[in-house]
């Protein structure tokens, strides 16, 4: 019985990993082929980075052959755009210092800080009264737009209990307004010419997605992406703080919901901390700092590609004028206002 039951387990495993293969090929082959365009001279002088490319070479496969190939292929995608991502943020940690970390001071928590609340509270006002859309969509999107894009919509979503179509239309509107914020800050920097390190903060404390503030950060230069990076996960941290505050509101709104569910923990959050303590204690020899590094590349660069392949046309009309309205007023907000708040707290 206990040989049965191990041939069982054994065989349940394999079959999970065979189901994965398919993705994995597929995003992993867009990241091999995004990191070797960007290697070429017309493209490098583009300033156009593998994560980049990952992503756009994924968007237009997933909008053209892969929806024949997704019933085959999207569970290998879905675990690289989410386990994938989350591990190659990990890895992230192995780029930074507690030094770096100690380095940006207090300004860094009190930029990431009034940001999240100016943003969540904006999305939540202008959503119900000028959009006059229901309160758990404009939650939904103030969030995302607020914390960390899609994660951030569905740990608030574990929360609020939203329904799925809430879920659905807010996460589209953080992925293409997040994807554009990928395009548009490498040439807010061309023209603010801002200094690495400032420029660094700004991204971290206002793009979307920790992938996209890789991507934006990688553009510019590896100093900008380590602190781009540093502040965006300072701010991913705020997510907790920030579900236990809404789950306390929405009990007083519902009390009659009764108890909530646990809140999610970004758990990739803290492992980035662990590995960035590592580092900073120079625990691991450096080629082996150096090959993690590599690892951690190709794991993002796959990231994108599958987050690119999910990135589709449909979105926007799914999602409706009105939630993309409200995106895009937070967008604007937060490359004006969270420049603003960037420039009003360095100035303290």
């Amino acid at each position: 019985m206990l040989m049965s039951n191990t041939n069982s387990a054994v065989s349940a495993s394999t079959s999970s990993l065979l189901a994965l293969l398919p993705g994995l090929v597929i995003a992993g082959a867009l990241a091999a082929l995004a990191t070797w365009a960007a290697g070429l001279p017309t493209i490098a002088r583009l300033g156009l980075s593998p994560l980049i490319l990952a992503i756009l070479v994924g968007m237009v496969l997933g909008n053209t052959a892969y929806p024949r190939l997704s019933s085959d292929a999207d569970a290998g995608v879905n675990f690289a755009k989410s386990t994938l991502l989350r591990a190659g943020i990990v890895l992230y940690g192995f780029r930074v210092t507690f030094q770096q970390i100690a380095g940006l001071g207090w300004s860094g928590f009190l930029i990431d800080l009034a940001i999240v609340v100016a943003t969540f509270l904006l999305g939540a006002v202008l959503g119900t009264r000028l959009f006059k859309l229901d309160r758990g969509t404009s939650m939904l999107i103030g969030a995302g737009s607020a914390i960390c894009g899609a994660a951030a919509v569905m740990a608030t979503q574990s929360v609020l209990r939203s329904p799925p179509h809430q879920v659905a239309v807010a996460i589209a509107t953080v992925v293409v307004f997040g994807t554009l914020a990928m395009f548009v800050y490498p040439l807010l920097q061309a023209w603010l010419q801002l200094p690495d390190e400032v420029f660094g903060v700004y991204v971290g404390s206002t793009v979307h997605e920790v992938a996209q503030v890789v991507a934006v950060g990688n553009t510019i230069s590896a100093d900008a992406a380590a602190t781009a990076v540093i502040v965006k996960m300072l701010r991913v941290m705020l997510l907790v703080t920030f579900l236990l505050i809404l789950g306390g509101f929405a009990r007083w709104l519902a009390p009659q919901a009764g108890r909530q569910g646990p809140i999610a923990i970004p758990w990739f959050a803290l492992l980035f901390v662990a590995a960035s303590a590592v580092h900073s204690a120079q625990l691991l020899p450096a080629e082996v700092v150096t090959e993690l590094i590599r690892i951690d590349d190709i794991l993002l660069a796959t990231a994108m590609a599958a987050l690119g392949l999910h990135t589709r046309a449909a979105a926007l009309r799914q999602a409706g004028i009105r939630p993309l309205l409200l995106a895009g007023v937070l967008f604007v907000f937060l490359m004006v206002g969270g420049y603003a708040i960037n420039r009003g707290v360095a100035a303290l």
